[in-house]
């Protein structure tokens, strides 16, 4: 058995389809049996496990013990698990995670942990202020600095990611596989007709000849949102077709664009269950992010999204391994600076473009050879 460790994130959208659905999809392609055991937090503790049973039903979930700094008393609730499951492997999602399973190894019967890095933690707690107890923050460059170099294999999801780890801590033995995040194995390569297109922009109150941007996504401070508002302002200000669909929550930058320029700002919160059917109406989907450590490794999920949908991404440069994807690709704009150029609506063939060019990239049947080579390092 492969035990499969979460800590401290809660379920949502981004947690069912990089998590459970990573879980469902390699167990039933592969010889794997992945087992979930996630620790959440106390806080709706109820309903967030029912949630996580939903999508697993096998899942071990169990109450984290208060205040994120006993993480280590949950490594030993942990290790009472692992001395009940005996797995012979733990894939850990992200840098606490990884450091419970290494401290749990030589105590019970797993051989192999696998960090399953997301991102770089440690710049991006010091680069936006993420609220975390004072102890994690003194201490996050080591407890990365052991995922990454005590850990047997490791996942990354870009190739800048793997860039880091060589360049902060001088990682070097190439036991990793790049594993982007990928779409929900739901997806279904259709291209979007122009009739449904139409249909999506009515019920929206958007007009044919409309150009439409999409922002999907959350509002967290690697977002740049400040930096997004220098593109939109200019974009929006050219022509009163020029439009722009916010799917997020209520933010100051949203409102002052609103009130800029009513009518031709949108923002709706929608369940990413009803994302597809808005991303419809749209042209482009919008990628913008500020040059940061956080940004320069990021795999956003919301770029395979909207190629999902058959949109182009303008994105600014040096977004992961994304910005140089676009190029190699032509699927989009390279933001530079100097504003978003005069933009077409998308038509039948580029959106029939961008399904082929996510179905051979972001789906978890194009990334089965590097879930098979992940499971066959484990066993």
């Amino acid at each position: 058995m492969v035990i499969y460790l979460t800590y401290a994130e809660p379920p949502s959208g981004v947690y069912s389809s990089q998590v459970a659905d990573v879980i469902r999809f390699v167990n039933a392609k592969t010889n794997a049996d992945i087992r979930l055991v996630a620790f959440i937090s106390l806080h709706d503790f109820s309903k967030s496990k029912q949630q996580i049973l939903k999508d697993i039903p096998n899942a071990l979930v169990l109450p984290a013990i208060p205040k994120a700094s006993f993480w280590k008393i949950n490594t030993l609730v942990f290790w009472l698990v692992c001395l009940f499951l005996r797995p012979h492997s733990i894939i850990a999602r992200n840098v606490i995670a990884a450091n419970m399973a290494l401290k749990v190894k030589k105590f019970s019967t797993a051989k192999s942990i696998c960090f399953d890095g997301r991102g770089a933690i440690a710049a991006e707690w010091k680069e936006y202020d993420v609220t975390v107890v004072d102890s994690w923050k003194r201490n996050i460059d080591h407890l990365e600095s052991r995922a990454v170099l005590e850990s047997d294999f490791k996942i990354a999801v870009t190739e800048k990611l793997v860039d880091y780890w060589h360049e902060r801590y001088g990682y070097s033995d190439g036991k990793h596989v790049v594993i982007p995040c990928t779409l929900n194995s739901s997806f279904k390569a259709e291209v979007p007709t122009d009739a449904a297109k139409v249909e999506a922009r009515t019920k929206l109150g958007l007009q044919p000849e409309d150009v439409v941007l999409a922002y999907s996504g959350s509002i967290a401070g690697w977002q740049s949102f400040p930096e997004l508002y220098k593109y939109l302002g200019p974009f929006l200000q050219k022509s009163t077709s020029n439009k722009i669909i916010f799917l997020a929550k209520e933010e100051e930058n949203i409102t002052r664009l609103e009130k800029e320029f009513p009518g031709q700002v949108l923002r709706k919160w929608v369940s990413h269950h009803e994302v597809p059917v808005v991303l419809t109406a749209c042209d482009m989907g919008i990628l913008i992010r500020e040059q940061s450590v956080t940004n320069k490794v990021a795999s956003p999920t919301k770029f395979a999204e909207y190629l999902s949908a058959g949109l182009p991404v303008i994105i600014s440069d040096g977004v992961g391994d994304y910005s140089d994807f676009v190029r190699k690709n032509g699927c989009g704009v390279i933001a530079n600076g100097q504003g978003i150029p005069p933009l077409q609506p998308a038509d039948y063939s580029t959106r029939a473009k961008m399904i082929e060019l996510v179905t051979k990239n972001f789906t978890k049947d194009a990334q089965l050879e590097h879930y098979k080579e992940l499971i066959h390092h484990l066993n």
